[in-house]
């Protein structure tokens, strides 16, 4: 049996019409009379009578028009009918179920919400579902657009003319014989769904009417595409841009090639998704003995597992595998049948929007999903704060004000000797309370490292299992966050710091005060009564002024240990509050700078990852 292809006769002539094609070419003046009689009903069944008789190759109207049956005297061989009684239909459009809205809804706030996170590429096949979706819905939705694809010689182009009735698309044995998809619509209305396919209207056909009221492919509207192997760039791209619009496929395979490699692995595989929308047909079993018709349509079906295509089989959803001759006719009805059902239930718009919602989605699964929980634990922000109150030094000024209290008590409270032992020791320590400022060169770097370890350690903590670019997300804030950050915590630590000048004093420090005084004055009377009994001024008496002594040199360390005692807890409340006030700044620094960014970075995944679970989890 000779190779089918399909091709406009338009596509194969440099004539401006296809009445000058049958006429001028040399096909045409060198043919025998029975191939020039079909090539010329493939021709003229397709031609508006105005056309034919004025010989111009003018657009009809919307391109979906309806012929007049007639035979004309010039030679015309195949009923037409006339376009002009065609009659202008209201289009109805198409409406999305209430869960695939939903699922649409979502996939467009995730595009959203994930422009400023993503790179176009890879939302670009999102975006390009959406358009899509968008496009069909305006259109009508009593229409279902099925493209009829295959390799060559597969016999597609008969498949078509088979279907349509009518020798629509060219048959012949030059390879590739189609140059350009040609539409035939069973219905009116379906002009705009043409349209968008980018068929020109001379490629727009009608079947022949049937006569026994509506057809039962009414709402069919039938595309033939060049073969999908041609050795043309331009019919590749013919089919790969329709087969993206269509609302289902019809493959077409033979029993040499329904096992082709291209076939499977550049379009079957690819599309298993859209199972529900696509038909199977292997074409040309009259060409095959006995039993072998079902030995290949098991093999058919086995490489169709294989490709994860679900089989329709006992009544599961899935693609439609048929096994038929359109050459003998053999099988025609029940792809009549089937198309007629699936035509009629009006839902392969849905289903087909639904799969490119899937693979969609499935392509975004690397970017979107996680297999852990993620997040920035409150442990993890304690940690942060800490790494920070350390880099400022928070500890370390808590114990130095607690000594400030300390120190401050005991000059206060100690006995003068000591005091002004003390005061000489202290004559060149910088103020009492105030925190040395870090001006070295070491202790800057040292605190510097601190930080940047705090920020890095953080923002790993909380990109932990996040896909790649929302990880990358977090960690850009961090960064972004941290300049500046050891300056910042620097004025932090002067303003929020040990006050400068001495410590608050407690109610108990002047009581306290007035005895250490008191014992100092008995300690000098004390001592000038022993004195003057020494020059004899006094009366001997040795045991009075010797007690004042002893009361004075005893009772004043004594008070000065009780009430560096008393001290340490007042002293030790001081501290920690410095520590505390220090450790708080360095937090609010470190939460407005990193942590409120790195934040509000996980709060955007998790709103993109519910709108993702909203994608998948609707149509799961």
């Amino acid at each position: 049996m000779s190779a089918v292809t399909d091709q406009d006769p338009t596509e194969h002539s440099d004539q401006p019409d296809d009445d000058a094609h049958e006429a001028g070419s040399p096909a045409g003046r060198g043919t025998p009379d029975g191939e020039r009689a079909t090539r010329t009903r493939s021709s003229t069944a397709c031609t508006d009578p105005a056309t034919a008789r004025t010989g111009s190759a003018e657009a009809w109207d919307d391109g979906l028009i309806a012929r007049r049956v007639s035979e004309t005297a010039e030679g015309s061989r195949f009923p037409l009918t006339d376009s002009r009684s065609a009659a202008p239909s209201t289009v109805t459009p198409l409406t999305y179920e209430g869960q695939l809205r939903d699922r649409l809804e979502a996939l467009r706030e995730l595009v959203g919400l994930s422009r400023t996170r993503l790179d176009s590429r890879t939302l670009s096949e999102a975006g390009r579902v959406l358009d899509e979706a968008s496009a069909r819905r305006r259109l009508s939705g009593q229409h279902t657009v099925v493209a009829i694809a295959g390799a060559t010689g597969s016999g597609k182009s008969q498949l078509f003319n088979a279907l349509a009735g009518v020798a629509i698309s060219e048959t012949g044995v030059r390879r590739p014989t189609t140059a350009a998809p040609i539409a035939c619509s069973w219905s009116d209305g379906a002009a705009g769904l043409i349209e968008r396919l980018g068929i020109p209207p001379r490629l727009r056909r009608r079947p022949l009417p049937t006569g026994d009221g509506e057809s039962p492919l009414s709402g069919l509207v039938l595309i033939d595409l060049p073969d999908h192997d041609s050795a043309a760039v331009q019919h590749r791209r013919h089919v790969d841009r329709i087969l993206g619009l269509v609302d289902a496929v019809i493959w077409v395979v033979d029993p040499e090639k329904y096992a082709d490699a291209v076939l499977h692995e550049r379009y079957l595989r690819p599309m298993a998704a859209h199972a529900e929308v696509m038909f199977v047909v292997l074409n040309q079993i009259d060409r095959l003995p006995g039993e072998a018709a079902e030995q290949v349509l098991d093999d058919l079906r086995r490489l169709l597992d294989e490709d994860g295509i679900a089989l329709g089989e006992y009544g599961e959803p899935g693609a439609t595998v048929l096994a038929l001759s359109a050459l003998t006719g053999d099988g025609m009805g029940e792809l009549r049948e089937a198309l007629g059902q699936f035509v009629s239930e009006h839902g392969a718009p849905n289903r087909r929007i639904s799969a490119d919602v899937d693979m969609a989605a499935a392509r975004l699964w690397p970017v979107y999903a996680t297999q852990r929980r993620t997040g920035l634990s409150e442990q993890a922000r304690e940690e942060f704060s800490d790494r920070l109150a350390d880099a400022v030094g928070a500890t370390a000024a808590g114990e130095a004000a607690e000594r400030a209290w300390l120190r401050n008590a005991n000059r206060a409270c100690g006995t003068p000797w000591l005091r002004l032992w003390r005061w000489y020791q202290d004559r060149g320590e910088p103020t009492t309370g105030r925190l040395p400022s870090r001006t070295q060169a070491d202790e800057e770097a040292t605190a510097r490292q601190r930080v940047e370890q705090a920020v890095r350690t953080v923002a790993d903590r909380a990109s932990a299992g996040l896909p790649a670019p929302w990880a990358q997300a977090v960690r850009e804030a961090a960064v972004r966050g941290s300049q500046g950050l050891p300056e910042a915590l620097d004025e932090l630590t002067v303003r929020a710091g040990v006050p400068a000048g001495r410590p608050p004093r407690p109610g108990w420090w002047p009581l306290a005060v007035l005895v250490q005084a008191s014992m100092t004055i008995v300690q000098f009377l004390g001592g000038l009564w022993l004195l003057g009994q020494i020059i004899g001024v006094m009366a001997p008496n040795l045991g009075v002024p010797v007690l004042l002594m002893v009361i004075g040199i005893v009772g004043g360390p004594l008070i000065e240990w009780s009430c560096r005692m008393a001290a340490r807890g007042p002293a030790r409340r001081y501290g920690l509050e410095a520590e505390r006030r220090l450790r708080e700044a360095a937090s609010g620094c470190g939460r407005a700078r990193v942590l409120d960014p790195v934040a509000a970075e996980l709060l955007r995944y998790q709103e993109v990852r519910e709108q993702y679970g909203r994608v998948v989890g609707a149509g799961r």
